[in-house]
């Protein structure tokens, strides 16, 4: 029997990316999965296809989880397809990188909301949402967060505080049989960083030569952790921050 066989997972940030290729893992160990969106309906419906595609069930959600109202209604359509919640994975994120004399208050505000707040807010009506018998959150930190870089300040203190958060609510959600854990990838090549221009920069090889394993991360890499946290096989694991880098600690 597949190991997530009868759960519910919502995959915040899901139409690609780290965020899509946890949602596949997810559906391919049984889980039925919620693909939430915030702008590419396109990208969601495609991952929902290929879910489907391959035996899966899988529904996509549009929701920016930086706003309340929004949360509410992706938890309400989530109950309403599939009638129960076992597994939240706060992957939805944005980074942006400025140096000191250029931060903003739009420039925190972007990512604090999204980042530290959303997250908390989803986990809140996550909590609410399990069952007697508890659940697992997954929050999608970062090595920035542990050994934050240059022009990143704003942003390697949003993932520092998604590191603390996970602590914290580890420890209050506890005695509800909730485990919350934190995900922290090195640099992996997903749609945003190809954006970006990373691939093939300076950047990318500081990168690579950081990593002991060679190479940077491919977003099913942090995808089967995803499984292993979302499962039973890691019923002991709570309150923990997993570097998955290839043994980088950052760059």
């Amino acid at each position: 029997m597949s190991k997530l066989q009868g759960k519910v997972a919502i995959v915040t940030g899901a139409s690609k990316g780290i965020g899509a290729a946890i949602a596949r893992h997810l559906a391919k160990a049984g889980a039925s999965v919620v693909v939430n969106y915030s702008s590419s309906k396109e990208g969601a419906d495609r991952v929902v296809a290929e879910i489907e595609k391959a035996g899966g069930r899988a529904i996509a959600v549009g929701a920016n989880v930086a706003k309340k109202a929004e949360i509410d209604r992706l938890f309400a359509e989530t109950k309403k397809a599939f009638g129960r919640l076992d597994v939240l994975v706060n992957n939805a994120g944005v980074y942006e990188f400025a140096p000191l004399g250029e931060i903003t208050e739009g420039h925190f505000h972007k990512q604090f909301d999204l980042n530290v707040l959303g997250l908390i807010l989803a986990t809140q009506k996550a909590a609410e949402a399990f069952g007697p018998e508890g659940g697992s959150v997954i929050n999608i930190s970062s090595v920035a967060g542990v050994n934050p870089v240059p022009t990143g300040s704003v942003y390697s203190a949003t993932k520092a505080a998604v590191d603390a958060v996970t602590k914290a609510l580890s420890k209050e959600l506890g005695p509800k049989k909730i485990r919350v854990n934190s995900l922290n990838p090195g640099m992996v090549e997903t749609e945003g960083v190809h954006a970006a221009g990373i691939i093939g920069s300076d950047f990318q090889k500081q990168a690579i030569a950081a990593t002991p394993l060679g190479r940077i991360g491919q977003p099913d890499d942090i995808a089967s952790v995803a499984v292993f946290l979302a499962s039973d096989d890691s019923r002991w694991v709570s309150g923990e921050t997993l570097l998955v880098a290839g043994g980088a600690t950052g760059v």
